[in-house]
């Protein structure tokens, strides 16, 4: 079992950062891919970036390329989402999920991950 918690969520203008958290529980953190989704009001959770367990494989969404930065801290249990540039179409509830996924293609999916965090709130105003 993989308990997910998410923090650093909040509110800032077009333009600003944010740094989300994601602590998981667990010995085996580092053997879980972990990814970053996105669900804004009446639209359908979509995928924002994942890293597979290794490090060797980084994925992004196209609308989040070169704003973006998902990294890890296997000694701390923690996956980061460090979102530059933000803007008003960023506003969602973030969740980030872990499982063990081993395949690129894999990586991009809701159903890849086994867990869930409760999700974090990040509103980008203009």
């Amino acid at each position: 079992q993989v308990q997910l918690v998410e923090s650093g969520g909040g509110a800032v203008q077009a333009g600003g950062s944010l740094r989300l958290s994601c602590a998981a529980s667990g010995r085996t953190f580092s053997l879980y891919s972990m990814g970053w989704f996105r669900q804004a009001p009446g639209k359908e959770r979509e995928f924002v970036a994942a890293r597979d367990w290794s490090g060797g494989t980084i994925l992004y969404a196209d609308s989040v390329k070169g704003r973006f930065t998902i990294s890890r801290d296997n000694a701390k249990n923690t996956v980061y989402l460090q979102m530059n540039g933000l803007k008003p179409e960023d506003t969602a509830v973030y969740y980030c999920a872990a499982g063990r996924v081993y395949t690129r293609l894999v990586l991009t999916t809701i159903t890849g991950y086994e867990y869930w965090g409760q999700g974090t709130q990040v509103t980008v105003s203009s």
